[in-house]
């Protein structure tokens, strides 16, 4: 949800009933480390009733899909009630369903639909803040004596202007919002209709433990916790350097008492439902990430690292820098700790945009590439929906075109500040979180067959050749290759726990690794060029396994030769 305009180096984690007594990662097995996840931006993906949004029973219709697909879990993007400034993580009733996306009996079918596919589903919770219209927050700006006051975080306004807080979505970049009702300022880390809810009110955690063992007894099998790095803070609120902002992260994630908060949600929640939960959390160094984590503090088990989503630029990137970023994560998790691995997700532009070549030449090579390398690194894979379809940017030249509460209000700043509007603008062409969340293309049917009345957000015009139902009947396409992939790791354990050694390390365009476990020993090579690239290995190699192209090429001596984005697996005698 937050990332946005800055890169942030977050872990999301999971964690799981009896999942604290971990072993090295190669001998302590788990079912949430062999899942291959597939995310939904259910507002996106189908609709049912033609009113142009996606909704519960759209998912519903697509189920078959789903399954067809061999992934084993879906992470799903919130469906609460909600007034939608953005985009449903601003929450006015927790165990409410939004209007637009249907009803709890939808969701009973949708829960039971899933489970009888042998799908477990992830729902996503937004607990460092609420929505402004929730009652709890209704009921606390309305009196300094209300029960629920202490639920949000307040400033008396008679003690002059708070401490400056950075706000990622404000119109203002302020954090602070004045309240006249009762002459105060309320903290917001995101929107103005987004107050952050205050964790150090007990009565406020029992709230949100309480929601949790809803859903959890509802059948659900986890929940990923909304930007929850952000949830503890330093209520004295201390005056921060100027310029702080630009390093925000150091400052606002890993408050003083968010391991305590960790600990208490495993024993009230974690510890009594067999549930795994998937949080956005922040760390500034390894030492962060294990004391999150490691199996034995009975917080945290898997690390989700944002540092290598945040390596595509708008300029580019640097292979180089990519393998160097996942070698160091696989590293220092090779025998504490668990990963997680994505290139892409709702708040990032599309995959295939960012890290392959969406021209028409490499788009599908491309892709099955990268998805290639998601699937055979150590950890659990994380898919975003669309990206197994290859579906690229959308690259609006209107700002009136995006929907994202955020860019429009960083637009109007950079209006009211002389800052480059057409810079700006040409840069969400390529970064802008609304390129992965435009409709899914399931047809070449009117607005690509995903609803019947006016999308809330444009169609990329492109659906007409890229599409669920022609990959179908190519069983070239890089759908195809995504379930040929996905099934391929499901019957290699190797490529879930095995030892993960980078090769030729230097070699700026290949990404060459072995995995090895049990006497089993596999190859991958991938070319992230668009020209042949070569790599010299010392290895024995015996069958190719997987080849991203239709047919495969000779391998000459000790040297590998790959055609564009080529990828291919390799047995190691």
């Amino acid at each position: 949800m937050k990332k946005f305009f800055l890169p942030i180096l977050g872990l999301f984690m999971l964690f799981s009933k009896s999942s604290f007594s971990q072993k090295k990662p190669e001998t302590d097995k788990k079912w949430w480390k062999e899942a291959v996840v597939y995310q939904i931006y259910p507002r996106s993906f189908k609709d049912s009733n033609g009113d142009g949004i996606g909704d519960l029973k759209g998912i519903i219709s697509k189920l078959d899909y789903l399954k067809s697909l061999g992934i084993t879990a879906v992470w799903i993007n919130p469906f609460y009630s909600s007034p939608n400034d953005d985009n449903g993580y601003d929450i006015s009733d927790y165990r409410g369903i939004m209007k637009e996306f249907g009803t709890k009996e939808d969701f009973d079918v949708l829960l039971k639909g899933l489970h009888d596919r042998n799908i477990k589903m992830v729902m996503d919770l937004v607990v460092n803040h609420s929505s402004d219209e929730h009652d709890w927050f209704k009921q606390s700006r309305s009196s300094r004596t209300s029960p629920y006051r202490d639920y949000y975080h307040w400033w008396p306004a008679e003690n002059g202007k708070p401490p400056y807080r950075y706000s990622l979505f404000d119109i203002n970049h302020d954090a602070w919002k004045y309240d006249s009702t009762t002459n105060a300022y309320y903290l917001h880390y995101f929107s103005t209709k987004q107050p952050d809810l205050n964790w150090e009110n007990p009565k406020l955690r029992q709230e949100i433990y309480d929601v949790m063992k809803f859903w959890a007894e509802k059948g659900i099998d986890g929940f990923r916790l909304d930007a929850f790095q952000f949830a503890s803070k330093d209520t004295t609120f201390p005056v921060w350097p100027d310029g702080y902002e630009k390093d925000f992260i150091k400052y606002i994630a890993m408050g003083p008492h968010l391991h305590q908060y960790l600990k208490e949600m495993n024993e009230q929640v974690f510890s009594k439902y067999n549930v795994m939960s998937v949080a956005e959390g922040a760390g500034n160094t390894m030492e962060d990430a294990h004391n999150l984590v490691d199996a034995d503090r009975k917080e945290l088990n898997m690390a989700y690292a944002f540092e290598g989503v945040d390596i595509a630029k708008p300029n580019g990137y640097s292979l180089l820098h990519f393998k160097n970023v996942f070698t160091k994560w696989d590293s220092a998790f090779a025998n504490n700790g668990w990963l997680s691995i994505f290139l892409a997700n709702h708040d990032q532009a599309r995959m295939v945009t960012r890290f392959g070549n969406d021209s028409p030449a490499f788009r599908d090579v491309s892709s099955k590439m990268l998805t290639t390398f998601i699937m055979t690194m150590r950890g659990t894979p994380y898919y975003y929906n669309g990206d197994e379809l290859a579906m690229t940017n959308i690259r609006f030249d209107n700002v009136e075109d995006y929907k994202d509460m955020p860019l429009k209000n960083e637009y109007v700043y950079l209006q009211k500040t002389g800052g480059d509007l057409k810079k700006f603008l040409e840069e969400q062409k390529i970064s802008s979180r609304d390129n992965g969340r435009t409709p899914f293309q399931w047809n070449s049917s009117v607005n690509a067959g995903f609803s019947m009345g006016e999308p809330w957000l444009k169609v990329n015009p492109n659906f007409a050749n890229i599409n669920a139902a022609a990959q179908e009947k190519d069983a070239n396409s890089p759908l195809n290759y995504f379930r040929k992939v996905v099934a391929f790791r499901k019957n290699n354990p190797v490529l879930v726990y095995g030892k993960y050694t980078l090769l030729d390390k230097a070699n700026p365009d290949v990404y060459a690794y072995t995995r090895e476990m049990d006497g089993k020993k596999l190859l991958i090579v991938l070319n992230f060029s668009k020209n042949d690239a070569s790599t010299k290995l010392d290895l024995k190699l015996g069958k190719l396994l997987l080849n991203n192209y239709p047919s495969s090429t000779s391998v000459k001596s000790d040297k590998i030769i790959l055609r564009p984005y080529e990828a291919r697996i390799y047995e190691v005698k």
